[in-house]
């Protein structure tokens, strides 16, 4: 039985190239001036189109959180919510639109979109979460004995071995220490499992810090533009304010230290007090890749003036081009010299991306060093506030960072699934950024790393008026008219801040491998009809 598990995951990186049978229906009509969806399709958007003023309930729109307001999150917005209900209607008006099928191109969530989980990750999370399994004979048949080990190793870390109970609300002991073994291991220096906090996906963490660090809109946070819209969201919600500082696209989203001086002293001037400064590395929306170079001029940078670095380091496996590697913030600034007395840094990581992809399991970490101990014990109320992150994504958490060693019984179908995978996403962040720039007023930037392609799209100026006529944004007006003609669901750039007077849209590199020609023929005979009817 294993070795045919590990035979099939030989064959992985094979199977990623193979044509799989599916659906091919992929029709393109070519789209009407405003791209009307079926009139028997019409009556789902009567639940989004406001609030009952008429209502006498305690709660309204003018009486919440002014800040939940300013709250936005465009990943899941105003387009997803219409192709959500398009593929309802799907269901029983197949043949109502010019394709068959929804294609999610705007999340990073892998496994949504047919990405299978590493198998050595699920075998140990199954047997932690259904211990019974461990005392049956017919288990050591079905699972890896690496994985059986590694089960019962964890759960004797675990009180009583009852995964459905709190843990610490920094995570299990053990976790954390196999976390920090990881750190240490790919940095080259010692990391503490006392700074490991473990959260639901990277995502918690980062709403804590901004918890610590916002007292009111005059305090600010320095954010990369184009930025990922939870720093933006969750600094409207702690009411505090964004400070931008943009990136630059001609230059492969390059990040320059006197932009950041130029956005720090306007902040100043104009009476916030920058707390911190949040990087992405790899980028999201931008999918580049910082030199160690470029991250010790940011790491100086933010020692001099005082500010806390939060690095977002989640994409850390996705790095896609021989010329680029990753570094951790926290090994660069060691290499520099600086301890925990010299800069205060979060770094975050999650089981979300990388080539696990387990977004559903919610697990993550962030470690927390050069804080005072009176600081640190506010982080800890915090995060005892919520008790603690849940255990299964505590469990992949930790098996992320201590994955099979060579001789274990997973080891290699442990890689053939890893490395299947990430050559899979490079081809095809690769063949998605040459069709891109192959269409008509499109240029799209090397993809690096991440999950998604970053392209600026000159629109025709009689496309921008008939945006500004039904009174919304350009890339927006592209992104509703792309969904209506294909199906397939992209991000506007105005969701993630972009340079004003430019339009953009985010594309994840998530669809499996043969769906990319179907996608890119889509994209291709939309882009044409569109650009043929906007042309100036």
């Amino acid at each position: 039985m294993r070795r045919f598990v590990i035979g099939q995951a030989k064959n992985l990186i094979d199977q990623t190239r193979r044509p799989r049978p599916h659906h091919n229906n992929f029709r393109l009509l070519s789209p009407l001036a405003s791209d009307p969806i079926p009139v028997s399709s019409s009556r789902f958007f009567s639940d989004m189109t406001g609030s009952d003023s008429s209502s006498s309930l305690p709660v309204t729109i003018d009486s919440i959180n002014p800040n939940v307001l300013k709250c936005e999150y465009a990943v899941r917005g105003e387009i997803v919510n219409i192709a959500q209900k398009l593929q309802d209607d799907l269901k029983i008006n197949k043949d109502a639109y010019p394709f068959d099928e929804i294609i999610y191109c705007n999340i990073g969530n892998p496994q949504s979109l047919s990405q299978q989980p590493i198998t050595f990750f699920r075998e140990v999370l199954a047997l932690c979460s259904h211990t019974a399994l461990l005392d049956r004979d017919e288990t050591h048949a079905l699972f890896s004995a690496d994985s059986i080990a590694r089960a019962w190793k964890i759960l004797d870390q675990i009180p009583g071995k009852a995964t459905g109970a709190y843990s610490h609300s920094q995570g299990i002991k053990g976790l954390r220490d196999a976390i920090a073994a990881g750190i240490e291991a790919r940095d080259g220096f010692p990391a503490d499992p006392n700074d490991i906090f473990m959260t639901d996906g990277a995502s918690p963490g980062v709403h804590m810090m901004m918890q610590l660090l916002i007292s009111s809109e005059k305090d600010g946070i320095l954010c990369p533009i184009p930025q990922y819209p939870l720093y933006s969201a969750s600094i409207a919600l702690h009411g505090g304010s964004l400070v931008p500082y943009y990136l630059d696209e001609a230059s492969g989203w390059g990040l320059e230290i006197s932009e950041l001086k130029k956005q720090l002293e306007d902040a100043k001037s104009k009476g916030i007090t920058v707390r911190a400064l949040a990087v992405i590395n790899p980028g999201n929306p931008t999918g580049q890749v910082l030199s160690e170079e470029n991250q010790r001029d940011i790491v100086d940078f933010c020692k001099k003036e005082g500010l806390v670095l939060l690095a977002d380091e989640v994409y850390q496996e996705n790095v896609y081009v021989p010329d680029k590697k990753f570094h951790s913030f926290k090994k660069v600034a060691r290499s520099m010299g600086f301890g925990e007395k010299d800069i205060s840094l979060v770094s975050f990581q999650s089981i979300s991306k990388g080539y696990y992809g387990e977004c559903g399991k919610r697990g993550g970490y962030m470690e927390v060093t050069g804080f005072t101990s009176d600081v640190r014990e506010q982080i800890y109320k915090v995060a005892s506030v919520n008790l603690c992150s849940n255990i299964s994504g505590q469990i992949l958490a930790s098996l992320v960072m201590s994955p099979p060693k060579p001789g274990d019984e997973s080891y290699e179908s442990y890689i053939a699934e890893k490395e299947g995978i990430l050559s899979s996403m490079a081809r095809r962040a690769k063949t998605l950024e040459e069709a891109l720039n192959k269409l008509e007023g499109i240029t799209c930037n090397r993809a690096e790393g991440a999950m998604y392609l970053f392209p600026c799209i000159n629109l025709p100026q009689k496309a921008i008026a008939a945006a500004e006529a039904a009174k919304t944004a350009p890339d927006t007006f592209y992104c509703k008219r792309l969904l209506n003609a294909t199906g397939i669901v992209l991000v506007p750039g105005s969701g993630f801040r972009q340079v004003p007077g430019t339009w953009h849209f985010r594309c994840t590199i998530l669809p499996q491998e043969d769906k990319i020609p179907a996608i890119v023929n889509r994209l291709t005979e939309f882009h044409k009809s569109f650009m043929d009817e906007f042309r100036d």
